[in-house]
Parts: structure tokens; C-alpha cells; sequence
């Protein structure tokens, strides 16, 4: 299987000498092309930190992180920023659409900073739109639509430029429970009928019962990991639980 993310050794300092805290220790893992893979850990357990360095966000102190065959530690300047705009899609957790724009006009920001063709960018828009069921709102501004329909608009957006990288941080977190279970049955169908590779961040167990794997973080290491095989979605739900017993609480926060 091809692997689409390869993150070696990768460790995350904060602070000076005199005050140095590790974020990230010595953490190693693979993604295969077209895997569903969730990260859970408790508030301050690194989660959030190997996100934000696997996104460009944030660099690592030491270690490689490989995307689709590129060492994204290497790059630097519009290299980093060319990598980021053509190959790593984003969905967050308060959508960050610009409300100046129609739900369109988002959804083609990124195509449009590409100089595409505009009757390219139609094609390419209207084609997801559809397979998310969105069509009807597309002249409409995010104030207003639901937060169910902004949540697919973003899915939208981080999809468009065919991303080699979904990356998605606590992307329930601002919905109800009937917006949240649609987006996640949006992110099975980008997963398993367009073949996203998708990487979320999440506390919730609900949430990450919809990967197909989660790694459990811990004190910035690689805690535990959890394979759904062929376990339905409440079986696994379960066995998520049972391992956050085991983290040592936060229990309130994924039931």
C-alpha cells in the first residue's frame, strides 16, 4: 500500500534551556493512501502540536515528516507555501469560511489563487458540490446556511485542489450531534468514494469510531493504537473507550 504520510522521529521542543518543555517525543507512525486515521489524547498530550507540524503549521525541533514522497521539514519560503496551498487540504473546527464570499466563492478561493481556468473552477466546484449534496446553497453566504451546510462547504474547500493530505482538528466540535453525524458521513464518502487520506484531531469517541485507526497520544508518545478491522462502528466505538479509561481520564470529554 502507498504510503501517503510517513512521520519519523519527530520530537517538539517549547521554551529555552531554562524552561524547555517536550510536546512531541520521538513520535513515529505511517498512513497508507486513501486511510482514515484519528488522533485522540487528552488536553495537553501533544495531539494538537503533531497536527500543526504535520500541516506546516508548526516546525518540528528534530525528525521528518514525509508527505506523498516530499520531506516537508526540508522545504522553506513559497516552496513550503506552494506545498501547503496545492497539497494539503483543511478542514477546521470553526470552518473559517470568509463571510464576504458565497458558499461558491470559498469553496474556488483556492483554484482562483492558482490562476486556473474559470471554466475549470466550475466544473471542478460544481462536481463536488454535488457528490456533497450542496448545490442549492451555493449562491448563498455562510450566515446563511446551517452549521451542518458550512461544515460541507469547508469539505468542499479542502477538497477541490484533490489534496494528497485531509487534515481535520476536532472538526465536530462546533456542531450538534445531527450536523456532526452528517459531516462525519460526508468524511466516510470523501474517504472511501474519492479516496481522501484523512488525519483528524479529536477528543470525542463518537467522532473517531468513523476512522479506520486511531492513535492514542500520551505525554507526547504514541500511547496506544487502535485498528477498526472488522469491528462495526459501535464495537470499535467501545474498544475507543476502553482505551481512554486507560489514558487516565477525560472521560467526560468522549462520552
Amino acid at each position: 500500500m502507498e504510503k501517503m504520510l510517513q512521520v519519523k522521529n519527530i520530537e517538539k521542543y517549547y521554551g529555552n534551556k531554562s524552561n524547555l518543555t517536550k510536546a512531541i517525543d520521538n513520535i513515529s507512525f505511517d498512513v497508507s493512501k486513501a486511510e482514515f486515521v484519528g488522533i485522540m489524547g487528552a488536553s495537553g498530550s501533544g495531539k494538537t502540536t503533531l497536527l500543526n507540524c504535520i500541516s506546516t503549521i508548526d516546525k518540528v525541533t528534530c525528525g521528518h515528516i514525509i508527505i506523498h514522497g516530499k520531506d516537508i521539514t526540508m522545504l522553506r519560503g513559497n516552496h513550503l507555501n506552494k506545498f501547503r496551498r496545492e497539497e494539503l487540504g483543511f478542514i477546521f473546527q470553526d470552518f473559517n469560511l470568509l463571510d464576504t464570499l458565497t458558499a461558491y466563492e470559498n469553496i474556488a478561493l483556492a483554484l482562483t489563487i492558482q490562476r486556473v481556468n474559470p471554466k475549470e473552477i466550475d466544473r471542478r466546484v460544481n462536481e463536488i458540490v454535488k457528490k456533497l449534496g450542496i448545490e442549492e446553497i451555493l449562491r448563498k453566504y455562510p450566515y446563511q446556511v446551517s452549521g451542518g451546510q458550512k461544515q460541507r462547504i469547508a469539505s468542499c474547500r479542502a477538497m477541490i485542489t484533490n489534496p494528497k493530505l485531509v487534515l481535520a482538528d476536532e472538526p465536530t466540535g462546533a456542531l450538534d450531534s445531527k450536523a456532526a453525524r452528517q459531516l462525519l458521513e460526508n468524511f466516510e464518502f470523501l474517504n472511501q468514494s474519492l479516496q481522501a487520506t484523512i488525519l483528524m484531531v479529536t477528543h470525542d469517541a463518537f467522532t473517531a469510531s468513523y476512522a479506520n485507526r486511531i492513535l492514542f497520544i500520551k505525554d507526547g508518545k504514541i500511547f496506544n493504537e487502535l485498528i477498526k478491522g472488522n469491528d462495526t462502528r459501535k464495537q470499535f466505538f467501545e474498544k475507543i473507550i476502553e482505551v481512554q479509561t486507560l489514558l487516565g481520564g477525560d472521560l467526560s470529554d468522549v462520552i
